[in-house]
C-alpha cells in the first residue's frame, strides 16, 4: 500500500490545507481495529468534518439513514418506514426552487450498495481509498485541476454544484472533479465561505502528486511573468 502520510504531506507542504484531505474507502470487509461509529449523524459529510478533524471511522448503509440525498448518491436504500424521506426533501427543494425534479435522474450515482463505508484523514488510512476530499480555495483547487490535467486524471465534467456529496461517484467514475459545496454539506461540515472542494479518485492519487511540484512551481513562475507583464504593459 502506498505511503499514504508521506502523500498527505506533499500534499500539505505544497497547497497548505487548512483541513486534512479525507479518504473515502468501500471495503467489502472492515479491518480489525477501526472504530465502528455508533450514534447518530444528520448527513453524511458529517463523517467527512469527523475524518478531517483526525478521526477513523468505519460506517455501514444505516449509518447513512438520516441523509436521504446522501444515502441516493450512495445508493443505499431507505428502509421502507423512512422511503417517503427523499421525496418529502426533494419536494421541499423543489418547492423552494432550488431544484428541478428533471434534474434528478442526472446525479451521480455509486454503482452498488456499499457493504462498508470507511472514513479518515489520508494520513491515517487503514485502507486504500476510493476517493479523497480535499478542501482549499480556488487558487489551491486550481493547481490540483492542472496536476490532474498532466496525469490524465482530470474529468471532463464542469464545477459541480448540488449535491455535495455527488462528487464521489463522479470522481469514481470520470476523474478528480471540483464542487462548489452544497448549503448543506456547508452547515454540516463547516467548511469555510472561501473553500471549495477537489475529489480524487484513490488510482489518481500519486499520479497527481508527482505532478504537483511540477505544476506548482511553474505558477510561481509565471505569477512573476505576468506582474512584469502588467507593470510594463499597463497605463490604467
Amino acid at each position: 500500500m502506498p505511503d499514504y502520510q508521506a502523500l498527505e504531506d506533499r500534499f500539505q507542504q505544497i497547497l497548505d490545507l487548512k483541513r486534512r484531505p479525507v479518504a473515502v474507502a468501500f471495503p467489502a470487509e472492515v479491518p480489525e481495529g477501526i472504530e465502528q461509529f455508533s450514534g447518530s449523524a444528520p448527513a453524511g459529510c458529517s463523517f467527512w468534518r469527523l475524518a478531517a478533524e483526525g478521526r477513523t471511522l468505519a460506517t455501514v448503509p444505516a449509518d447513512h439513514y438520516n441523509c436521504p440525498i446522501g444515502s441516493y448518491t450512495h445508493n443505499i436504500p431507505l428502509p421502507e418506514e423512512r422511503a417517503n424521506e427523499l421525496p418529502a426533501v426533494l419536494g421541499t427543494m423543489v418547492s423552494l426552487g432550488y431544484l428541478k425534479m428533471e434534474e434528478v435522474p442526472g446525479i451521480p450515482v455509486l454503482p452498488e450498495t456499499p457493504k462498508n463505508i470507511v472514513f479518515a484523514p489520508l494520513g491515517d488510512t487503514p485502507v486504500a481509498p476510493d476517493v479523497v476530499l480535499f478542501v482549499a480555495p480556488a487558487s489551491k483547487l486550481m493547481l490540483l485541476e492542472e496536476a490532474a490535467i498532466r496525469a490524465g486524471a482530470a474529468s471532463k465534467l464542469a464545477l459541480l454544484a448540488r449535491p455535495t456529496c455527488m462528487a464521489i461517484p463522479a470522481a469514481l467514475a470520470h476523474g478528480m472533479v471540483t464542487s462548489a459545496g452544497c448549503v448543506g454539506n456547508r452547515v454540516y461540515t463547516g467548511i469555510g465561505n472561501d473553500e471549495m472542494y477537489a475529489a480524487i479518485p484513490g488510482r489518481a492519487l500519486e499520479p497527481i502528486a508527482r505532478e504537483l511540484e511540477t505544476v506548482a512551481s511553474a505558477n510561481l513562475a509565471l505569477a512573476q511573468y505576468h506582474r512584469d507583464r502588467r507593470h510594463r504593459l499597463s497605463t490604467v
